[in-house]
């Protein structure tokens, strides 16, 4: 009862009172233990899950193949590669695990998403009974990598062993599509998508083309494709073109998408510093000054993990919480001397 309310109260968003009622229980399992990793993992609080994971491990709970399944993902969204080759060690070691399909998709997507994309397909390559997810994988790896003929000759090797692919694997198709700036091959391949395997487009796929548009210049295109879509395009889309309008100097084009995100109640600071370079690139200083004065009124700092020993770090701007900060001030100024002296 006491593991299905920690689940409970994270479907809901409450993880204050989901980890209460973990540490209330008299005696946990695995299965508590997963379910409460699996809470920060679903609530974007990866780094909290691998914590977890640890502190799981040192009270010799030995983890199964979903809770590693679980902290594969949050390793995934961390980009935290050594605590995810250390996982791969205990899942190669532990005899008794049962080694599933999805356990090795799990480490698949652990390395592609942290950068390791030789050892990637290294285990791809061992994978004997691959399914859809496997390929999809592979595939959204070397796109992400912008090894864009490795991705589409592992697209046409999928659909020749006769796996159907899905939705997200078209997203890696049209990202790499995307990387090379192929627009005659991305727009066949969305068609295939729609036409062929009768897939209906997600705003993702939509994201991808703009995104295919605009790295190629055809910035008009990408505007008039945004106005002929089916349904109403979000925030992001909008951005990917004000975005690659300030690389090409468009101003007309980018006030016009600057006037579209303004219709959204997600309005970013970032939004105005892309249109303020371009201003300024242009030389209207007038229009500069009022955009930065946008900025300022509700700037939000970003935040930024690093990891160190295996240790993950978090960060916002003007930090100064950590229990290091001190020492990472000391040496940042003695950085910024070095580098004044060399100026």
């Amino acid at each position: 009862m006491q593991t299905s309310l920690v689940g409970y109260y994270s479907s809901v968003g409450n993880l204050a009172d989901a980890h209460r009622v973990f540490d209330e229980m008299p005696t946990k399992n695995v299965v508590s233990w997963t379910v409460l990793i699996s809470a920060y993992v679903d609530n974007q609080k990866p780094n909290v899950a691998i914590k977890l994971f640890r502190v799981m491990h040192m009270s010799n709970v030995d983890p199964d193949q979903v809770t590693l399944t679980v902290v594969l993902s949050a390793c995934a969204d961390l980009g935290a590669l050594d605590v995810g080759k250390w996982i791969h060690k205990l899942i190669r070691t532990n005899k008794k695990l049962n080694k599933d399909l999805s356990l090795y998709n799990a480490l698949l997507n652990m390395y592609t998403k942290c950068g390791d994309i030789e050892t990637a397909k290294v285990l791809f390559d061992n994978i004997r009974d691959k399914d859809v997810t496997t390929w999809t994988s592979m595939i959204t790896g070397y796109a992400i990598h912008g090894r864009a003929k490795e991705a589409l000759a592992l697209f046409k090797q999928m659909t020749d062993t006769k796996i159907v692919p899905n939705d997200v694997t078209f997203i890696g198709v049209l990202m790499a599509c995307s990387h090379v700036c192929n627009v005659d091959d991305g727009k066949h391949y969305f068609k295939k998508m729609v036409h062929f395997y009768g897939i209906k487009p997600r705003m993702s796929h939509y994201g991808c083309m703009v995104d295919l548009l605009c790295r190629a210049g055809c910035l008009q295109e990408a505007k008039d494709f945004i106005l002929e879509m089916p349904v109403k395009a979000n925030a992001v889309l909008w951005r990917t073109l004000l975005g690659a309008c300030s690389i090409r100097g468009e101003i007309d084009l980018a006030e016009e998408a600057r006037g579209r995100l303004m219709e959204f109640e997600e309005n970013l600071a970032g939004d105005d510093v892309i249109m303020g370079n371009i201003y300024a690139s242009k030389g209207i200083w007038d229009k500069k000054e009022i955009t930065r004065g946008r900025i300022n009124e509700r700037r939000v700092p970003g935040c930024s993990w690093i990891e160190v020993g295996s240790e993950i770090n978090e960060f916002v701007a003007a930090d100064c919480d950590h229990p290091f900060a001190c020492m990472i001030y000391e040496v940042i100024e003695n950085l910024m001397g070095n580098m004044r002296d060399y100026v």
